[in-house]
């Protein structure tokens, strides 16, 4: 059994792009967050400590997200995903959206970002 966890419109300001006036000056950022995570033990015993923090998953993920300045949103969205799995063992898979409403592109439109889907990996027997 699989459920999940979500967490949607997280606005964080970062510095992430390949024009230099995006990593001087920044700009708005948006990140969805849906975890992968059995909460049968939480649905019955009503414990924090038996399910995942949503609180503590939004300060690792703005963490991962604003330390570093990466080009590419998928190298950032790579960096949250790889944050929130190694400092949650239940969350067993993360999908980050990272929306990207002001980049610079010459067109009108809503919405721009990426969707990543990470898996924790199995721990090889050897």
């Amino acid at each position: 059994m699989t459920d999940t966890i979500f967490i949607t419109g997280v606005v964080i300001h970062a510095r992430h792009g390949v024009m230099e006036h995006e990593t001087e000056v920044g700009q708005r950022f948006v990140i969805d967050l849906e975890l992968s995570t059995d909460l049968s033990e939480s649905s019955r015993t009503d414990r924090l400590a038996d399910t995942v923090s949503y609180s503590n998953v939004v300060a690792t993920a703005t963490a991962a997200f604003k330390d570093v300045n990466y080009k590419l949103l998928e190298r950032a969205a790579g960096a949250v995903a790889d944050a929130v799995l190694a400092a949650f063992p239940r969350v067993s898979a993360i999908k980050v959206t990272v929306h990207k409403p002001h980049a610079p592109i010459a067109a009108i439109f809503d919405d721009v970002g990426v969707v990543l889907t990470r898996t924790r990996q199995a721990a090889s027997h050897g």
